[in-house]
């Protein structure tokens, strides 16, 4: 069969001609130059996800996140006027950091070398011997970064002048919020690391063309005699971010009685609270550069992937749930998708290192997208756009 039956129509390539049919360079999936042009261009300038509002709830609550590619760590707190703020996590006297835990509480952040405080805010409280510094506390409060809180998701951004991500997203945004994931107050985690370029790790998790390779028996939700193939049935391009309509299949049952017991207690915990009513449960969002999230009400997740250099990525999944779970079921429910999704993410991870090596070993010149790789496409063409308009910058700034 060459292609899904008539009851099926994936989305076809006049769809997506605007993206160009061209191979493109494959030394962008590895070349460490153009990684850094991506690191000034790109992760320097965008808004990127450090966590969700649910970790943060109460005045004081902080979290303390890294970011490998700015060389930067961050204080996230929530101030007491319920306000989720980030602040560089650098005393502002002589740079040594205030928090050096994941999590915690603190009604102010005092740093262990010259005992500088500082308040949920920002403001400098106090500072032994001030008057000697000949500046004013206000000249002294922490380095704030841009922060939106997305469906409840926390976002930074280290470009000052970078245009909203609320305005950004648009619809998308207002989709999200219909979603689970913006009343959680839950979530299951697990990260990982990988010797990949960010971009090969990313189009994996944005095409379906590879389903039923990898995936024959985890991933046959999305198969059927209507879609053998498992493709999307829609995508959509909101300016740099991206987004697919995922197809299910209704007849599909889980492979064994451990998943089938999951996803029966799951169905019964998200009917009763609600959560099934979504009319966006079967979309996938590509927030650019670096997150995507399902809204599948099984798979209430979050992915995303974090460079530390051209060729390794670290990648943080959560699920996220509404309320604790009340009973046994419904806590078994939770354990059982949480392993049934890592047991689908390890199905990848030797197909996306192989294909790393193959291209960085420089054997191949180009990288050939098809139709259902559009997705991909669009990231490759996101992220040159923005390298170019970088570039020019920098010229005409140098001239």
């Amino acid at each position: 069969m060459n292609s899904p039956p008539a009851g099926f129509v994936p989305v076809q390539q006049e769809d997506v001609d605007f993206l160009g049919t061209d191979p493109v360079p494959a030394k962008a999936y590895y070349d460490p130059d153009w990684y850094e042009l991506e690191r000034q261009a790109v992760f320097l300038r965008s808004w990127i996800n450090m966590g969700h509002s649910c970790e943060l709830p109460e005045p004081g609550d902080f979290i303390h996140r890294k970011l490998e590619f700015a060389a930067a760590s961050l204080l996230i707190v929530r101030g007491k006027d319920g306000e989720v703020r980030a602040f560089h996590n650098a005393c502002t006297h002589r740079g040594t950091r205030l928090v050096s835990e994941a999590q915690g509480h603190r009604s102010s952040f005092t740093c262990p070398y010259h005992s500088w405080t500082f308040g949920k805010d920002g403001a400098l409280l106090s500072a032994p011997d001030f008057d000697g510094f000949h500046v004013t506390k206000e000249q002294c409060a922490l380095k704030a970064v841009r922060t939106e809180v997305v469906a409840g998701m926390i976002f930074v951004n280290l470009d000052a002048d970078a245009a909203s991500l609320r305005d950004e997203l648009g619809d998308f945004a207002d989709e999200m919020e219909t979603l689970p994931v913006a009343r959680a107050t839950e979530f299951s985690e697990y990260t990982y690391e990988i010797e990949a370029n960010w971009k090969i790790v990313y189009d994996n998790f944005q095409e379906n063309y590879h389903l039923r390779f990898i995936h024959p028996r985890s991933g046959k939700g999305g198969i059927g005699p209507d879609n053998p193939f498992g493709y999307p049935s829609r995508y959509r391009f909101r300016g740099t971010h991206r987004g697919q309509t995922l197809w299910f299949n209704p007849e599909a049952t889980p492979s064994g009685p451990v998943q089938t017991a999951g996803l029966m207690a799951a169905a019964a915990a998200l009917t009763g609270k609600g959560l099934m009513d979504s009319p966006h449960g079967s979309e996938y969002f590509g927030l650019f550069p670096t997150l995507f999230m399902l809204g599948v009400p099984f798979q209430n997740f979050s992915h995303v992937i974090y460079p530390l250099d051209a060729g390794r990525t670290r990648g943080v999944i959560r699920l996220y749930w509404v309320g604790e779970a009340e009973t046994a079921s419904e806590l078994f429910a939770r354990h059982a998708n949480v392993t049934m999704m890592r047991d689908l993410h390890s199905e990848d991870i030797d197909v996306i290192e192989d294909g790393y090596a193959g291209l960085a070993s420089g054997a191949i010149e180009h990288i050939h997208f098809q139709t259902q790789e559009a997705l991909c496409r669009h990231l490759y063409n996101t992220v040159t756009e923005k390298v170019r308009a970088f570039q020019d910058r920098t010229a005409n700034e140098a001239s």
